[in-house]
């Protein structure tokens, strides 16, 4: 007798071990939970603290509701398609093998799919509508723009609000339709409603229902699709122009008019299949409107364009052109331009600028490209602080007199700290940067350096001495440090280094901040919540933080700036100004849009690209319309975001006021001091000035010939193909009464072989004014002088080669770089003056080792075809014009070197080893001491070997050159 052993049964999990299980799950949703609950709670303390807080509610709800709009929008076609097609599949169809198969398969899985599906679907619909939330909302806040464009009559708010809200609806319901439609048909396959074999397809009643209602349902979105791209073809780029063309206007709009009228149709019969269960006619006509589409939508307006629009271009389509250069010149802001003929004198007589005296006596020869170093050097102080490369230019009221001024903040540099570079220190001691640096633009001392008129630790100057105080700390810069913990009670001790400098024998002086500049860690919740935003320990533990402390992060002002008003495009340039005792950043918005109707697109990243921002960031790159509609100031001691609006008319601006109520103040609310130092903007200028290379035109045949396209040159003093950046300068265009703050640019031939010579020239008054509230009504004017070609001037390239090749200029320079010097020719401006165009380019040098000292050593400067090149400015004007140029520039009192009027070449060759060798032998002595005085920081002695190269190199040159051998 035998027996069998019974099998073990599978022991069942323990409870104790399904409970750690189950603890573990629960607690690792737990942490993940609490990581997401301290970033939002982090981004909700710093806007609550900035006052902005309602922006990001706003955002939150926005989000929230699209989300669960796109789910449900998803979620329940999705649900009760399947549901419908499961539970109208019929009871009793013969299914395949194979069918049977795929039964075993998903029946077990059946429940968990018809939940499931729907879900997934629901989650990505739910993320993608939640990502275009600021479209809705601009469609809910929209407002008219009371300008109609000129093919459908309607408002142009409908292309900025409505069409862009109504392509997203379209696409998503299409995308719900064909989700529905595509497991409709995987539902009645798998459980026969749909039978395919034999050569033969079967369908039950009830899927046949569903199917061809939805298919209907398709048709009829595409219909709604076909008919709004009639309006889109007024945004469509095209060969010549943006917006609808004469083929447009009369073969392609006309045709999807058409198609969309027939998807109407087709979609109908697809319904009444659904009653009579005929499938021949509604796919007779689909396959006709595929045919409809390629004959209506493709080979009619190519048979249009190719036969009728070819051979009368010019005649069929000028009022297309024309309906292009309005809408650009509009959406652009050119609308206002004021172009004025400019015949350029080019001989150079004496006296010629006394009626442009006060414009050439504003000439900037101090270039914030180059003086970095300089600065760096005069008032850097300590290795741990820094001042921005380029430096800023901006303008003041100094005793009564407006000055031109190249300024910087000095911020710090925590990389040089090196060994002192612990976590007490870059978070509780160095906290800020302290003061500002403001030099004359258009001054320079003896030995070739900036004039400051604010300087120094402790800040000394004409700013700090101004009525009401100033306030030198700088907590929120462009280089702050990533955070900082600052704050304390009113008798506790000071930790933060205010300044390298202190009383009573002291080497520095502390002190506390006491302003409200971040969110509150006097707490351990809030310290818990920041350790685990900037990953540090020692913000929960450290004994340093107090009930007073705040954390002050996201300090660069772009960035503060961006998220107050998360709509606007920022201009990269912003620039720090004293107003009313504060240092506060000045930032220029944009609103930006790729939907205005016929105006032309433009990649701004393009536009905006040049020598002195070679790789800007933007959020939208392709756009045909901007506005600077927002000016933003940023306190650079408590960070405070102050918006203003600027430009009230603007839609875009009106849409979002009302989706972020309250967030913006008027201008009627700007200081006059803040107001006086407001400024045109200059991305604005650059993407103007890339239309008008084009769009300076009035009328359509022009335009069509393009028989005066224009471009803006290259930076001549650029070592790579860069854009020359407009700069801005006090100057008095042909037709002004005065000199006023101003940013100009020059335009040459477009094209890539073209002569370099000037064709326009483009300035913009950039002075708001100095009232309280109120813009200068000349503030934005566009003035183009557009110069006669019959007498041609040279442009920004020819003049530059002609001083690099201008014997005196070459002789110099080449004797500089026989020694360790370098030398760096400075921005080249183009000023109109005398009735014509005066080039001026100031000339540094510097020695080429560790130390970088860039000074003012010459100016060149150009009229025509005559050149001069001179220790100063005036005396190179007064060189340039005969002897006497008409006016005095502030340069007049600095020592130069005496040059004769007309320079006598000796009668005979030097000989080798005579006084030319003798000359050239003290001059390269004096840069040897002149460098080494520069090393050992001997500023005394630097001068003094700088005195005896200049005299040295001026002998040389009354010389002349030694015959060769």
């Amino acid at each position: 007798m035998t027996t069998t052993s019974v099998p073990n049964q599978a022991t069942p999990p323990s409870s104790s071990r399904r409970a750690i299980g189950i603890t573990l799950a629960v607690i690792a949703v737990l942490v993940a939970a609490f990581f997401v609950f301290a970033t939002l709670f982090a981004d909700w303390l710093w806007y609550e603290q900035l006052g902005f807080d309602s922006v990001l509610l706003t955002q939150w709800t926005a989000r929230v509701v699209m989300f669960a709009i796109g789910f449900a929008a998803m979620a329940v076609p999705v649900f009760v398609t399947i549901q419908l097609a499961y539970r109208l599949r019929p009871v009793y169809a013969r299914l395949s093998s194979q069918l049977d198969r795929y039964q075993e398969v998903v029946e077990p899985l059946r429940r968990l799919a018809m939940w499931g599906i729907p879900i997934f679907f629901g989650f990505f619909a739910g993320f993608t509508t939640s990502a275009q939330w600021e479209t809705v909302w601009l469609w809910m806040n929209r407002v008219s723009t009371g300008v109609k464009d000129p093919e459908f009559a309607l408002d142009t708010g409908f292309y900025l609000f409505d069409l862009p809200f109504l392509g997203a609806l379209v696409g998503f319901v299409s995308a719900v339709v064909l989700v529905c439609l595509a497991v409709t048909a995987l539902v009645s396959y798998l459980y026969g409603a749909v039978r395919v074999g034999q050569r033969e397809l079967r369908i039950s009643k009830a899927a046949r229902i569903q199917l061809a209602v939805l298919a209907g349902l398709y048709l009829l979105v595409q219909a709604g699709s076909l008919w709004l791209d009639r309006y889109r073809t007024l945004l469509e780029t095209g060969d010549r122009i943006t917006g609808a063309s004469y083929v447009d206007v009369h073969a392609i709009i006309p045709g999807q008019t058409i198609l969309s009228i027939a998807a109407i149709i087709v979609a109908l019969l697809f319904f009444v299949t659904a009653v009579i269960g005929r499938w021949r006619f509604p796919l007779i006509a689909t396959a006709l409107l595929i045919v409809s589409s390629l004959v209506v939508g493709v080979a009619y307006p190519w048979f249009v364009n190719q036969f009728q629009v070819r051979p009368n271009q010019l005649t069929l389509e000028s009022e297309y052109f024309q309906r292009n250069i309005d809408a650009t010149k509009d959406a652009y802001g050119l609308d206002g331009l004021e172009k004025s003929d400019f015949k350029a004198v080019t001989d150079a007589e004496p006296g010629q600028l006394r009626a442009d005296a006060e414009t050439t006596a504003s000439i900037r020869i101090m270039d914030p490209a180059i003086i970095s170093p300089t600065v760096r050097q005069l008032e850097q102080y300590r290795s741990y602080y820094r001042f921005t490369d380029p430096l800023d230019v901006d303008r003041y009221q100094i005793d009564g007199e407006s000055q031109d001024a190249v300024v910087s903040v000095r911020e710090l540099n925590l990389a040089q700290l090196g060994a002192a570079a612990s976590w007490y220190n870059t978070t509780l001691v160095y906290t800020h940067g302290y003061g500002m640096v403001a030099a004359e633009g258009n001054a320079r001392t003896t030995d070739g350096n900036p004039v400051f008129f604010e300087r120094g630790i402790p800040a000394a100057g004409a700013l700090t001495s101004a009525e009401g105080g100033f306030e030198p700390r700088v907590y929120f810069g462009e280089y702050s440090p990533t955070y900082s913990i600052v704050g304390a009670d009113e008798d506790a001790r000071d930790i933060e280094l205010d300044y390298p400098r202190g009383t009573d024998g002291a080497s520095e002086t502390k002190t506390t901040f006491t302003g409200d500049g971040g969110p509150s860690v006097g707490n351990v919740f809030n310290r818990l919540i920041y350790s685990l935003k900037f990953q540090s320990t020692d913000i929960l533990f450290s004994d340093a933080l107090n009930d007073k402390s705040q954390i002050l992060y996201d300090r660069d002002p772009l960035t503060r700036v961006r998220k107050a008003a998360p709509y606007l495009e920022l201009d990269n340039d912003p620039y720090p100004s004293v107003v009313d005792g504060r240092i506060v950043w000045i930032v220029d918005g944009y609103t930006l849009s790729a939907n205005y109707p016929y105006s032309s697109i433009v990649s701004l990243r393009e536009a905006i690209s040049d020598t002195t921002n070679t790789a800007p960031r933007v959020a939208l790159d392709d756009v045909n319309y901007i506005r600077n509609s927002v000016k933003a100031t940023v306190d650079a001691y408590d960070g405070s975001v102050t918006l203003y609006a600027w430009d009230e008319s603007d839609p875009l601006l009106k849409a979002w006021q009302k989706v972020y109520p309250s967030t913006l103040k008027p201008i009627s609310d700007m200081s006059a001091e803040l107001m006086s130092h407001v400024r045109y903007p200059t991305d604005l200028f650059k993407v103007q000035r890339a239309m008008l290379g084009t769009y300076h035109v009035d009328d359509a045949q022009s335009f069509y010939q393009r028989d005066n396209a224009w471009k803006t040159p290259n930076d001549p003093v650029a070592s790579q193909a860069q854009l020359q950046p407009p700069y801005y300068l006090t100057m008095q265009m042909p037709g002004q009464e005065a000199p006023t703050y101003s940013m100009f640019t020059t335009f040459i031939p477009g094209g890539d072989d073209t002569r370099n010579v000037l064709m326009g020239y483009l300035a913009v008054d950039s002075n708001a004014g100095a009232e309280a509230g109120k813009k200068s009504p000349d503030y934005g004017k566009l003035r183009m002088l557009v110069i006669d070609a019959e007498t041609p001037v040279p442009g920004p390239g020819q003049v530059q080669n002609t001083f690099d090749a201008d014997p005196s200029v070459s002789a110099f320079l080449n004797i500089l770089k026989q020694g360790q010097s370098e030398v760096l020719n400075g921005n080249l401006l183009t000023l109109p003056v005398g009735g014509g165009l005066l080039y001026v380019q100031p000339v540094f040098v510097q020695s080429s080792g560790a130390t970088k000292l860039p000074t003012l050593q010459k100016v060149l400067v150009a009229f025509g075809d005559d050149v001069a090149f001179e220790d100063t400015l005036q005396a190179a004007l007064d060189k340039l014009f005969g002897g006497y140029s008409g006016v005095e520039t502030p340069d007049s009192g600095v020592d130069g070197t005496p040059t004769p009027t007309e320079p006598t070449p000796p009668t005979t060759p030097a000989e080798p080893g005579g006084a030319y060798e003798i000359a050239l032998q003290e001059a390269q002595q004096a840069m040897l001491d002149r460098a080494a005085a520069m090393q050992a920081g001997d500023w005394a002695a630097f001068g003094a070997a700088d005195a005896r190269l200049t005299a040295a190199v001026q002998k040389l040159l009354d010389l002349g050159a030694p015959a060769q051998q």
